[in-house]
């Protein structure tokens, strides 16, 4: 009963539902609080892979959020209706399919205009423009918005969550930097996404789910688990929503680039079959051999086949991996890509039979583990299920993400917020205009401010850049304030919000901006 009160507990410490809440339940209240929160809503104009802007036929991010949830609520009550599973579910902490759907509704809210590609720019400028020392993330960017920066919730502080929910929300239980103590990064085969980047070294951890400025929030949600599951451990509610979202990506991506005809029968048909037909051959070449034959077909599939074996060998089997590449070849090579989509009925029939089968199968055997690897969650697809999520997210990568034609289209929008950033960051240095901000960038100032001013009084060692430098004085907090200040309101942006404000901040728009939401 105590770690179910602790599991309810709000930051606000009222546990009652508010005069808006229309639920009763305190996991049911919050997944009510997510879906009416317009940091939800604004997920309709985000890019998930390309614009959101594009033909209509494609997933945005509120799209993909409403089908993780629907993955993740069923998981969770397969798991809750058996009962093989319930002692060792409430050893672990518990696992609610209302928390499971919060916190997938939840989980894609930080996401800046443009994607993955916008975290990438936004990070870079957060930390080499503006001096953050954890630059910035889409998770930790979830994690704040609903603890902190939505004001729609009773406290006007966040949207007030019970414990249960956030925990659920921290696919990446950890900090970039500093917390937990020790951090993962430094295990000796750590977590996913804990390891620094092998391309960026220095700046700490690749994922993380919290800020400095919410480690007290990520600290108070992890309570009800502490001694109960490691530190740097998903909840099981949180390994149920991650599940889910590796299912819902696999999945929906490739029906996406299928409908719009980016996804061709042939190149895949090449890759799949030609490591099907010479895969002993491959696996005998040496790294650097098969290094030179990047353009052969095959060839990259078989160095996804070697990275699974050195990174997750845990579960990675020659076996499952060939099984793995041929089912995935009767389905979508022999099955959804032989026939061209046409728009008809039976093209949109294919595209939704293929969309079903595929998430049948992969939720029909997920497991539980007690003692999991650093590399899994204690849920887990079954051995065979994983490859194949492992080759069908390859055929996403190799033949959508990596063409040009993408390549130089995010180009542009990389361009763009990096404009857009210098633009505002101008704007609150004009000592003759800073009394004209936005009214919710001139908020998030007056926020940031007073969370750095707090953090540097007791906890300035949170602040430690990777040189080891640590900011001191009013100065500094003004220049952290601002920088975050900037990142948050641009992170808060759709694709086309952000498009249409650098043109009014470049003079090319002849109409003024009047998006309240943003102004």
């Amino acid at each position: 009963m105590a770690q179910q009160d602790a599991r309810v507990h709000r930051r606000s410490g009222d546990a009652a539902p508010g005069p808006a809440d229309l639920a009763s339940t305190p996991f049911r209240v919050d997944r009510d609080r997510i879906a009416v929160s317009p940091f939800f809503a604004r997920l309709g104009g985000v890019t998930q892979v390309v614009s959101a802007s594009g033909s209509g036929l494609l997933h945005n991010r509120l799209t993909h959020s409403i089908k993780v949830a629907q993955v993740a609520r069923a998981i969770a009550e397969r798991m809750v209706a058996d009962p093989d599973l319930a002692s060792t579910l409430d050893k672990l902490g518990g696992c609610d399919p209302d928390v499971a759907e919060a916190a997938a509704l939840a989980h894609d809210l930080g996401h800046p205009p443009f994607g993955h590609l916008g975290e990438q720019v936004l990070d870079r400028l957060a930390r080499h423009r503006f001096a953050l020392p954890d630059g910035f993330e889409g998770n930790a960017q979830s994690f704040r918005i609903v603890t902190t920066t939505d004001t729609r919730g009773p406290t006007a502080a966040g949207l007030d969550l019970t414990a249960a929910v956030r925990a659920a929300m921290l696919k990446y239980p950890w900090t970039r930097r500093g917390h937990p103590v020790p951090h993962p990064g430094d295990m000796p085969i750590p977590p996913r996404g804990a390891a620094e980047p092998a391309e960026t070294p220095g700046v700490g951890a690749a994922k993380f789910s919290a800020y400095v400025t919410e480690l007290d929030d990520m600290r108070e949600a992890r309570a009800p688990f502490e001694g109960v599951i490691a530190d740097w451990q998903q909840t099981v509610e949180a390994s149920v929503m991650d599940t889910a979202d590796d299912i819902a990506y696999a999945i929906h991506d490739l029906e996406d680039f299928h409908r719009v005809s980016v996804l061709q029968h042939a190149p895949v048909a090449a890759e799949l079959g030609r490591w099907e037909s010479d895969r002993r051959a491959l696996a005998a070449l040496s790294d650097a051999e098969l290094a030179t034959r990047q353009r052969v077909p095959g060839a990259s599939l078989e160095r996804l086949r070697r990275r699974l074996q050195a990174k997750d060998d845990w579960i990675a089997t020659d076996d499952a991996f060939a099984a793995a590449v041929s089912r995935v070849r009767e389905s979508l090579v022999d099955g959804l890509l032989a026939v061209p989509f046409d728009g008809s009925v039976e093209a949109e029939q294919a595209v939704a039979g293929f969309s079903a089968q595929w998430t049948a199968r992969l939720v029909q055997d997920i497991g539980l583990l007690t003692d999991p690897p650093t590399r899994s969650g204690h849920v887990v697809l079954a051995a065979q299920q994983w490859h194949e999520v492992q080759v069908l997210k390859f055929v996403h990568r190799r033949f959508v993400l990596l063409r040009p034609d993408l390549a130089l289209h995010q180009r542009g929008q990389a361009r763009l917020l990096t404009a857009l950033v210098e633009a505002l960051e101008q704007w609150l240095g004009d000592r003759y205009e800073v009394s004209r901000l936005p009214r919710r960038l001139h908020d998030l100032v007056e926020l940031a401010s007073a969370e750095y001013a707090g953090l540097l009084a007791d906890e300035p060692e949170v602040l430690t850049a990777p040189s080891g430098e640590r900011p001191s004085g009013p100065d500094a907090v003004r220049a952290l304030a601002r920088g975050r200040a900037v990142i948050d309101f641009v992170a808060s942006l759709t694709d086309g919000q952000a498009s249409i404000l650098l043109d009014a901040l470049s003079g090319r728009s002849a109409q003024p901006w009047s998006d309240t939401f943003v102004l």
